[in-house]
């Protein structure tokens, strides 16, 4: 049988992609090849973005509280594809039923948030600046803005910047992980049926050649970026060398630190959704354990007990709280890491390599897995995983443990369990991640503030979503006026 091949979405139609190349999609829970994909080119790009520039003097024209109207429509319909979607975006990305429509509500939340634009995009105004002269600033829509998206959340992240790029005047472009683009492709069926004005959003499917016309394309303002750091930082560099505003969202090795006298029983639901949540594969993730002080053996049996009781299979089946990782290609990177921490001394204390789902021979599973007597200078304790794998540092003191969060390459959040308030106000005082989380194992911000860390976790200087962002996809223009 012929594999469907997914469609570009340009100037309001569904196009076939200028490139003759293509990608296979697979479902992670069978391992087998449900769709293709195409690997765009620049063309595909030149044409969108042609469309969007197009589009632009008449939405930019269209008032704020008109396209806000679409947004309120969007979402509405977005509510009534709620499940469809979720279960496309498990199907392709293998995360959970449940998670997939956590991910699907807080894409929803954005464009809510983004329909307070009549608010978030006013000026201000001063009179009599000097003598008889009046002052007074507008915030401007730019023109065409796009965004890369990653695998991991491939319904929510790309809805972080469309509804505030297209509701305080631009038109977009985005392009899908090609991964994983089945999510989106249902997403803008959704979004034609709306029936959005031609041009205003666009869709180019694509991997690395699409990815660089976005960045070099002399009619793009803006980039919105989430994925590993090395990209980040790439795609940081180029918009800089093109003059483009970036947020350029990278990595991270989350810390999440439990003290003495943290209430473990109720803390632990949240610490396993931490760090096995999604299969490990977000940036939010759990990825280093810090059990402080005495007490250190106890709550690990604990956390190993609860860790053993997850279920594991296809995320379809909603009795499964963990599904596979994305690929095979990723899970033999998860289980390369897992060799390397045996290499280097950790001790493999809950093992997942050997994971057997039945009725899914050919999944790309990988189970739980947990190291104990991790040292902050091993690979598994400073490199990015991306999978369900916990290293566990011990740690004697609180201070000891700001000095693992803040001595990681990444700086995307921190996690700290405790009932203390002196302790929690050390912690977030001195660590330098930009998302903290207190009793809470996903620090997590929602919608209306902003999302992003630190560091390599982070380049440029506007996070994503939250009243920032209206500031990345606006101009500043200030008036001051005299009159004889």
């Amino acid at each position: 049988m012929s594999l469907p091949i997914i469609k570009n979405y340009i100037n309001g139609e569904w196009v076939t992609s200028e490139s003759g190349d293509f990608g296979d999609i697979w479902n992670p829970a069978s391992g087998q090849k449900i769709a293709q994909v195409p690997y765009g080119n620049k063309t595909d790009v030149d044409l969108a973005v042609s469309a969007a520039k197009e589009a632009f003097a008449e939405w930019r024209e269209t008032p704020p509280l008109s396209r806000a109207r679409y947004l309120f429509r969007l979402k509405e319909a977005f509510e009534d594809e709620f499940e469809d979607i979720a279960r496309v975006l498990t199907t392709e990305q293998g995360k959970a039923i449940d998670e997939a429509r956590g991910e699907v509500r807080r894409m929803i939340e954005n464009i809510e948030h983004a329909t307070g634009v009549t608010t978030m995009m006013t000026g201000y105004c001063l009179e009599d600046i000097a003598k008889g002269i009046d002052s007074s600033l507008y915030r401007q829509p730019m023109g065409v803005f796009a965004g890369i998206a990653p695998y991991n959340f491939p319904a929510m992240v790309p809805w972080w910047f469309i509804p505030y790029a297209l509701v305080t005047g631009n038109t977009y472009v985005l392009k899908p992980s090609e991964q994983v683009p089945m999510t989106q492709n249902r997403v803008f069926e959704i979004i034609d049926d709306v029936g959005f004005p031609e041009g205003v959003v666009n869709m180019v499917n694509g991997s690395r050649d699409v990815v660089n016309a976005i960045l070099d394309h002399g009619d793009i303002e803006g980039v919105s970026f989430v994925g590993a750091t090395p990209t980040a930082k790439y795609i940081y560099e180029r918009c800089g060398a093109t003059g483009k505003r970036v947020q350029s969202l990278g990595g991270a090795k989350n810390v999440v630190a439990v003290m003495p006298d943290a209430d473990v029983d109720a803390g632990m639901p949240s610490l396993i959704t931490s760090f096995f949540g999604c299969a490990g594969q977000r940036c939010l993730s759990g990825s280093i354990l810090a059990p402080v002080g005495e007490g250190a053996d106890a709550f690990i049996e604990k956390f190993i007990a609860a860790t053993t009781a997850m279920q594991v299979g296809d995320g379809l089946d909603e009795q499964n709280a963990m599904g596979p990782v994305v690929s095979k290609a990723h899970r033999e990177k998860i289980l390369a890491y897992i060799e390397t921490g045996i290499q280097e001394g950790a001790d493999l204390i809950l093992d997942g390599r050997g994971l057997q789902v039945d009725g899914y021979p050919d999944g790309f599973f990988v189970g739980p897995t947990i190291f104990d007597n991790v040292t902050p200078d091993m690979t598994i304790a400073r490199e990015e995983i991306f999978g369900p794998v916990v290293s566990i540092i011990r740690a004697g003191t609180l201070n000891e443990v700001i000095d693992l969060v803040n001595t990681r390459e990444f700086a995307n959040a921190a996690c700290i369990y405790t009932q203390n308030a002196g302790a929690v106000r050390e912690f977030r005082y001195k660590a330098t991640p930009g998302m903290i989380g207190v009793n809470i194992g996903i620090a997590a911000p929602m919608s209306f503030f902003p999302f992003g860390g630190s560091g390599n976790s982070m380049f440029g200087d506007i996070k994503g979503h939250g009243r920032e962002s209206f500031q990345f996809f606006t101009d500043t223009k200030v008036i001051m006026e005299r009159y004889f």
